[in-house]
């Protein structure tokens, strides 16, 4: 790895870094300062959370790096669908909870 790479890698980092202070700090300010309405606030975090999840992906887990097959995508595409799965049945199912009150 020459020195110009590395000065690159370490940037990335950093950026990513930054992006997800950023994006942890916006929901946690929102939620504090009751700035928005219960349906605003939730979208915001969501919003939040899959913009997280994809400077996750690419600054930390070099998921756009690499070449040949793509099965690590492809698990990553599964899991996606998993974990979208049980977020939206969880939501689902504490809607249905606060209701019944």
């Amino acid at each position: 790895m020459s020195n110009q790479e590395h000065t690159a890698s370490i940037k990335a980092y950093v950026t990513g870094f930054i992006l997800s202070i950023v994006l942890t700090v916006i929901p946690l300010v929102l939620v504090l300062n009751h700035m928005m309405g219960k349906a605003a606030l939730t979208v915001s975090i969501l919003l939040a959370a899959v913009l997280q999840f994809v400077v996750q992906l690419f600054f930390f887990m070099h998921i756009r790096d690499g070449e040949g097959p793509r099965y690590n995508v492809m698990a990553l595409i599964l899991g996606i669908i998993f974990v979208v799965t049980i977020v939206a049945g969880a939501i689902w199912i504490m809607s249905f909870n606060s209701q019944v009150q």
